[in-house]
């Protein structure tokens, strides 16, 4: 079960709306959505929440990039909508880098050996300099998405909500966001 609800500023405090999601795919999708509820170009957040196991808060700042924070990555990669947050900045990935390598390779040999000679052994056996380097963590996924906290800290620190309350934030975390935002009246009407 899911839930979304937009939080905008406006020169009159906060106005809160639930949100339906069935046409975000993106986070760009996502994006564009908080900025048509953005009054003046002000802040707007974005609340994502997959009941008991995580929420997203996402923060636009008028033409700014969004800033993100989720409460638990591993959690939020098992969900469709938490895939939309979880980009490859955010991971500390290069944007789709080995789909990339993986072409060039497949269009020019890279390997180092000319057509014909057989590939060198990959355990670095044979290796005469031994330039080679072992995998050291052969368990290492590249593609792993950490377990715990992920993103901005400080997204909520300037609105009332320090990094060390928003650490602690576990079941209803909104009413706790909306409440350090003075929005708790406003959200109820949405809830």
């Amino acid at each position: 079960m899911y839930f979304a609800a937009l939080l905008a500023r406006t020169e009159d405090g906060w106005e809160a709306s639930d949100t339906e999601l069935d046409d975000v795919e993106t986070l760009s999708d996502l994006t564009d959505l908080a900025r048509e509820a953005s009054v003046d170009e002000d802040t707007v957040l974005v609340y994502i929440e997959q009941e008991d196991a995580w929420f997203g808060v996402v923060r636009v700042d008028g033409e700014e990039d969004p800033r993100i924070y989720v409460s638990d990555a591993s959690a939020a990669a098992r969900s469709s909508y938490g895939e939309i947050l979880l980009t490859d900045e955010l991971l500390g990935r290069e944007p789709e880098a080995e789909d990339e390598i993986a072409a060039l390779e497949e269009l020019v040999d890279l390997d180092g050996t000319e057509d014909g000679e057989p590939d060198a052994p990959e355990d670095g056996a044979g290796d005469p300099a031994g330039t080679a380097l072992p995998d050291l963590d052969p368990d290492h996924d590249p593609d792993a998405v950490p377990a715990g906290p992920l993103g901005d800290l400080g997204l909520l620190a300037d609105l009332g909500l320090s990094e060390k309350d928003l650490l602690t934030l576990r079941t209803d975390a909104l009413a706790e966001i909306a409440d350090a935002l003075g929005a708790s009246d406003v959200l109820e009407s949405v809830r």
